[in-house]
C-alpha cells in the first residue's frame, strides 16, 4: 500500500507548503499579538492572492470554482496549513465552512446552493453549524431539545445552541432540530438553513474559552431561536435525514482534523528541537537537547507523529476505496488517537519552551489552549474508544 501522491497532485501540496512559509509564518506574532479580527484586512489580501495563485479551495467541487481534489491530497494540504493557526482561512477551507460546503454540495437544492454555496465558496460569506446545545449530551446528537415545527409557510424554530464555531460574522447557520419527535431515533432531526439576519435568531455570546472568547473566525457562539421562522425551501435535505447528514459531514471532516492537528505536532516538534538544541541551561555549555529526557521525548514524539499520519492516511484511503460506512472503526481510530498525540506533542513542546511555552510569544499557548477541545469535539474520545470496543467485540462474538 503506497500512499506517496502522484508527481502532480505533491507539486501542488508542496505549493501550499511554500505559501505558508513564505507568505503566512511570518504574519503570525502579529496574529498572536492583536487577534484574527485585527488581521483580517491583511489576511483578505493574502486570500486574494491566494485565488490569484489558483490555490484556493482546495477540497471544493471544481463546479463550484474549488479545485476539487481527492480526500488524501487535501488531507496533506491540511497537514501543510495547520502548521499556521489562520492559514486554512486565507486558503477558503475552514471548519465549518469546508463541511457546510460538502453538506449543500451533495443535499442542497438548486436555490439552495445558487444562495448559499456559490458565495460561501467564493469566500464571499461564512457560515457555521448549530448542533451541539448546552443542556444536553454533545456526545449523543440524538438528545436534541430544539424544536423545529411545521406552520404555515414553512417552520418555527426554537431552541438553542452553543460552540457554534464560527457563529460571529457568519451570514447563515446549519439547524440541526428535532422535526418528528415520534419518528425512530435517527429520523427524528432535520437540517434547516437559518440566514443569521432572520428574526428569533440572535447570538447571544462568544464563549470565552479558558480566559479567551475570541472573535470571528475563531469564536465559538452561543445561540438563541425563539419562535425563529423560515420558508419551507430551507429545509436541507430530507425530512428527517439530519442525523444521517451531520455523519456523513464528519466522516471526511475527521480526515481533514486529524491531518491539520498532524501540521501542529509538525509544528510543534520543529519548534521543540530548535529550542532544545540552543537553549544553554548551565554555565558549561550544556543546552537543553543534552538532557536525556528532552531527547526521549523529541524521539517519542516524531515517532508518535509518524505512526499517527500512516493512520490518518490509510483511514483516507479506506474511506475512498469502501466508504465512510466501511470505515467507521478506521475514522472512530484516528480521531481519538490523533488527539492524543497532539496533546502530548504540544505539551512536550511547551515544557521545553518552559515560561517562554506558557506566554503568547510563541504559537504554542495558542496552539495549547485552542487544541485541547481536540479531544471532546467531533464526540468525546471515550465515546469513539467504546465504539471501536463494540464492533470488535461484536465481530469476535458473531
Amino acid at each position: 500500500m503506497d500512499f506517496n501522491l502522484e508527481p502532480a497532485k505533491q507539486v501542488v501540496v508542496n505549493r501550499y507548503r511554500e505559501y505558508v512559509d513564505r507568505e503566512l509564518l511570518p504574519l503570525e506574532p502579529e496574529f498572536l499579538a492583536s487577534g484574527f479580527a485585527a488581521m483580517l484586512p491583511k489576511l483578505r489580501e493574502r486570500r486574494a492572492d491566494a485565488k490569484r495563485q489558483g490555490l484556493w479551495g482546495p477540497i471544493y467541487p471544481r463546479e463550484h470554482g474549488g479545485l476539487g481534489l481527492d480526500l488524501p491530497t487535501h488531507g496533506l494540504i491540511s497537514e501543510a496549513l495547520g502548521r499556521c493557526p489562520f492559514a486554512h482561512y486565507v486558503f477558503g477551507c475552514n471548519a465549518p465552512d469546508a463541511g457546510n460546503v460538502e453538506l449543500l454540495h451533495e443535499s442542497g437544492t438548486p436555490a439552495q446552493k445558487k444562495q448559499w454555496l456559490e458565495p460561501l465558496v467564493a469566500g464571499e460569506i461564512r457560515s457555521c453549524f448549530g448542533m451541539t446545545e448546552p443542556d444536553n449530551s454533545g456526545a449523543n446528537p440524538l438528545m436534541l431539545t430544539t424544536r423545529a415545527e411545521a406552520g404555515g409557510e414553512g417552520w418555527v424554530l426554537n431552541g438553542r445552541k452553543w460552540f457554534t464555531t464560527g457563529a460571529d460574522g457568519a451570514s447563515f447557520c446549519i439547524v440541526m432540530a428535532i422535526s418528528d419527535p415520534d419518528a425512530p431515533p435517527h429520523g427524528r432531526a432535520s437540517l434547516f438553513l437559518v440566514p443569521t439576519d432572520t428574526p428569533g435568531y440572535r447570538l447571544l455570546r462568544n464563549t470565552p474559552v479558558m480566559g479567551h472568547a475570541g472573535a470571528d473566525l475563531f469564536s465559538h457562539g452561543e445561540i438563541e431561536l425563539q419562535d425563529c421562522r423560515i420558508g419551507p425551501g430551507q429545509l436541507l435535505g430530507g425530512r428527517g435525514e439530519g442525523f444521517r447528514l451531520a455523519q456523513a459531514r464528519l466522516g471526511p471532516g475527521r480526515i481533514h482534523h486529524c491531518m491539520r492537528w498532524l501540521g501542529i505536532c509538525e509544528r510543534a516538534l520543529a519548534m521543540m528541537i530548535e529550542r532544545a538544541a540552543a537553549r544553554v541551561i548551565a554555565p558549561d555549555g550544556r543546552r537543553l537537547g543534552d538532557s536525556d529526557i528532552v531527547r526521549a521525548w523529541i524521539a517519542e514524539s516524531a515517532a508518535e507523529i509518524r505512526a499517527a499520519r500512516l493512520l490518518v492516511l490509510h483511514a483516507a484511503w479506506r474511506i475512498g476505496h469502501a466508504g465512510a460506512k466501511a470505515a467507521r472503526d478506521d475514522i472512530s481510530m484516528i480521531k481519538y488517537h490523533v488527539a492524543g498525540v497532539l496533546q502530548r506533542v504540544i505539551d512536550r513542546a511547551l515544557q521545553v519552551h518552559g515560561g517562554l511555552g506558557v506566554t503568547d510569544y510563541t504559537v504554542l499557548a495558542w496552539f495549547y489552549r485552542e487544541e485541547r477541545a481536540a479531544r471532546i469535539y467531533d464526540g468525546p474520545d471515550e465515546v469513539h474508544k467504546i465504539a471501536v470496543a463494540r464492533h470488535l467485540l461484536g465481530n469476535r462474538n458473531g
